[in-house]
Formats: structure tokens, sequence, C-alpha cells
């Protein structure tokens, strides 16, 4: 699925208005009769609204949502601000529409005027600013926000809420309406994707409104999120013909005193990604642990607390190195090199990624197609300090370019940034992996899936989304707070399971 601007969001809409013929305020009752459908199938329909409205497009947008609730037999009223003299000419169609149904359906609201006495129980539809806003709200409007902020009712924001921009992140001294839901037209708001916009957005649902296709298909865009049309398109049936040579060795290098259980849970969730074979490099103080945890795996020692060379001696379609290594200066020695010898792309994870920061001169010596795993904190010593995340995703995107490396930064929409600079948002995960040992699981996802043979970008897209969505399975069943990483690994059957059949 594709992720466009605020300013492409915009030519959709006009592409659409022009190829199939309609005006602009069709496409606008369109986008209206999505959000009442919505409304009558998810809130009680015993319900009471206030609309509250600007002078835009969006305003016209809560306008025709009053009416056609009206139509339905829903008790509603919509405020209409007045910071503007003038409406937007289908804000004003939907205005004198609504007031010929009467007189009581739609209050203008002078300036510097505030709205009081709203009962706790009424829901109030936010359709005050909507995606062409571009710089943070001020004054009058801004004090309305904060008056609606303060009080208890549930709070539905209509494509965006008001004050949040849809191209940049909100600051902390930013006023933007906090709502509980969000409908949002047909596409994300790349905004909605980082963690500074989640106390505004709350639970986000996506409203088809019919954007026309061929717009949505050659229209470019450096930005994407991964749904499951996506992965399917990227998953490959097993052979049934085959043999565990078939599907690959990995070879996995890691763990340390006191840190073997990094590695173990890298080696258990490899081969639950269908890998054939996997060979876990160790130091001898791991070797007991390792072959008592993991049966399935073949075992080989180096060094005694900790790794001090890694040379790839078996015949290894992918290798992944860091979860639980540490930084001896022997193993940061062994790590540099590796990567003097080795051509292939493979995973760098935790320590390796530590050791990246402290010798950043390997960094141009990677195989090109290389995949890390960042979390923020490891991707700032890496590649330097951000001001927000959306920031760090524009320094990912030139260091994934510059490097030739498959960044991928982890977080709660992790981002698999190409070397091409392209970015792709994931959609599964929960707060509830944000636990011990999750990384340590996606290296030993992505290192057997770069095994099996897939594309390192294809790798890093399936990889990713195996894992939350396995970790979605977990917390489901366990809850995100008693989640522990084991758990993503014993649900990984069950993820692939929904990705062939959807069950």
């Amino acid at each position: 699925m594709k992720l466009f601007s605020a300013a492409q969001i915009k030519e959709g809409d006009q592409y659409t208005i022009q190829s199939y013929g309609m005006r602009s305020w069709d496409l606008m009752e369109r986008a209206a009769s999505t959000v009442v459908h919505w409304l009558q199938t998810n809130i009680p329909t015993d319900s009471l609204y206030i609309v509250l409205c600007g002078t835009g497009n969006n305003g016209g947008d809560g306008l025709a949502i009053t009416r056609l609730l009206h139509d339905k037999g829903y008790a509603v009223k919509a405020f209409l601000l007045q910071w503007h003299d003038t409406l937007r000419e289908d804000c004003n169609t939907n205005y004198h529409l609504l007031k010929n149904l009467g007189n009581d359906l739609v209050t203008l609201i002078p300036k510097d005027t505030f709205i009081a006495d709203i009962a706790p129980h009424i829901i109030i539809i936010d359709a005050l600013l909507g995606t062409g806003l571009n710089r943070p709200t001020e004054g009058w409007v801004a004090q309305f926000i904060e008056h609606i902020n303060a009080l208890p009712n549930k709070k539905i924001a209509i494509d965006i809420p008001s004050g949040l921009v849809a191209d940049s992140l909100p600051h902390a001294n930013d006023t933007i309406l906090h709502a509980a839901v969000t409908l949002s037209f047909q596409f994300y708001k790349q905004s909605f994707l980082h963690p500074e916009s989640a106390p505004y957005v709350g639970q986000l649902q996506l409203l088809d409104i019919g954007i026309h296709p061929r717009f949505i298909h050659d229209t470019p865009t450096r930005h994407y999120i991964t749904d499951i049309a996506t992965i399917r398109s990227c998953f490959r049936k097993r052979n049934p013909f085959g043999h565990k040579g078939s599907f690959g060795h990995a070879l996995l290098v890691g763990g340390s005193q006191g840190m073997i259980g990094a590695i173990t849970l890298a080696a258990k969730a490899c081969l639950r990604s269908g890998v054939g074979k996997v060979t876990v490099k160790v130091p001898s103080v791991g070797y007991t642990i390792l072959q008592s945890q993991v049966a399935e795996a073949m075992c080989q020692t180096n060094g005694d607390n900790f790794i001090t060379s890694i040379e790839n001696n078996i015949a290894a379609e992918a290798v992944g190195i860091g979860p639980g290594m540490g930084t001896a200066a022997a193993t940061v020695a062994a790590l540099e090199q590796f990567i003097e010898n080795e051509n292939r792309p493979f995973v760098l994870d935790a320590d390796a990624i530590n050791i990246l920061s402290m010798k950043k001169e390997l960094l141009h010596k990677l195989p090109p197609f290389s995949i890390l795993t960042p979390h923020p904190k490891e991707f700032d010593r890496l590649f330097g300090k951000s001001n927000d995340s959306l920031q760090r995703l524009e320094i990912a995107r030139t260091q994934a370019m510059l490097y030739n490396l498959v960044l991928v930064l982890k977080g709660h929409h992790t981002v698999i940034v190409t070397p091409e600079g392209i970015c792709h948002y994931n959609t599964t995960g929960n707060a509830g992996m944000a636990t011990a040992g999750s990384g340590d699981v996606l290296t030993g996802i992505l290192t057997g899936l770069l095994a099996q043979g897939y594309e390192p970008v294809i790798a890093a897209l399936l990889g990713v989304y195996l894992h939350g969505l396995a970790g979605d399975i977990a917390a489901a069943t366990h809850s995100q707070e008693a989640l522990i990483a084991s758990d993503i690994i014993e649900c990984m059957g069950k993820a692939y399971q929904f990705i062939q059949t959807g069950k």
C-alpha cells in the first residue's frame, strides 16, 4: 500500500473527480457516507452527536455528516466556527443544505466564542481542520481545541485530528485535538505512523472513499505500508519434494558469559522461520546451554567466555551476528576480520551494531544489502542523534543509500529502509513486544529467511511482518503485559498459517 503526502492526497481527489466526471461535492458526499456507515456499525444507535466544523473542506465533511446522521434519525447538531468570513464552496453548499433542513441543526460560533454545557455522554465529531494544515494552530482556534480537549467526551476525528499536520510531527507545545478514534480517508498520513502523534490519533480506521485506482498505481512515492497483500506477494510456498538441504543453512554467531539466552532465542526463531539447518557459534561457556535448549541446532564453540573469531568455515547460505555477543576487544577484532573477508549480505544486530558504532569505518566495508536492525538508541549511536523519529527516518534513508544497506529501524511501526531510499512501514506488532529478547528473535527470523534464498529486502519485509504478527497472536493469548520473547517464537507457526490461509 502506498503512503502519500498531503499534496498527493489532494491531487488524488482532483484526479478522481475529473476521471469520473463528478463534482467535488460528490466526493465529499461519498466521504461523509462512509463515516456515517462506520458510526452506524460501530457506535450505539442511541448516541448523541455534536459536529465541530471549520470553514474549509474538512468542515464541509462535518456538515455533510451532520445532515446524513439527521436523515437517519440521529440526534445531531453542527457548530461552525467562523474564523474566516467566507466558506469554501463545498462547505458553503453543505451549510445551506443543512440549514434548509432546520435552523436548529447548525449554529455559527463567532470568533473568540466557546461552547458551554456539553453533556459528557455526547460524542464530539472533530471536522475543524483537515490535511491542508501545514503549521501549528494559534489564537482562538488553538484555545477552542484546548477547551474541547478538556472535556471528558469521546472525540472522533474526521480524516485527521485538528491541529495535527499530515507530513510532519508535532512539537511538545502544539495544540492538537486528542481523538479517541480517527476516521481517515483512504490513506494513512505519515505522521500517524510515528510515536509523537500517537496521543492524538487514538484508534485509527481507514475508510475507502473510492480514489481512482489509476492515480494510486501511477503516482510515485518513497513511502509504503507493508500490508498483508504485500506479504503474500513476497511469500514462497515450500517445495513438497524438498529436503532440509533445499531450505538453506543458517549460521548464527553470538553469546557471551551471562548472555547466552540471546543467541539461544535467535537460534530457536531461526529454526521456526523454515530454514533447513542451523549452526550456532558460541563461546565455550554457552555450549551446554545451547545444546540442551535448542536440540535441533548444531553447535560450534569459539573462545571461552566470548567470541574470539568468526571464520565462516561451514557452507551456510546466510549469517546472523550479534545477539548477546558483547564487545570484548577480541570480539571486536573478530567481527572486523569477518567483515573484511565476507562479500555476501548478512544480518547484524545488537552488539554487532554497537561494534560498528565503535568502528564506523567498517560501514564502508559491509557487503551490499547487508541487514542492520538497530533500535532507536543503537541507531543514534551509529549515525548520530535526531530531534524526532521522522528526522531519524530521513537520516536512515541517506545512510542506507550511502552504504548500500537494508536498515530495519525498530519501533511500533518498524520501518524497512532499502538501499534505494524506499521506506516500508510495518503494520504488525504491539507494545507487549517491547521485552527482552524480542530483537534477538527478529535476528533469527531474518537470518533464516536469507538462508532460504529470499532477497535481503524481501527477507526484511517478510521477517518483520512475521515477527510482529506472531507477537500479535501471542498477545491475544497471553496479554501484552505477560508476553515474553519465547511466546513470539511459539506463535510463528500460526503467523505463517495466517499469511497462507487468512486464518
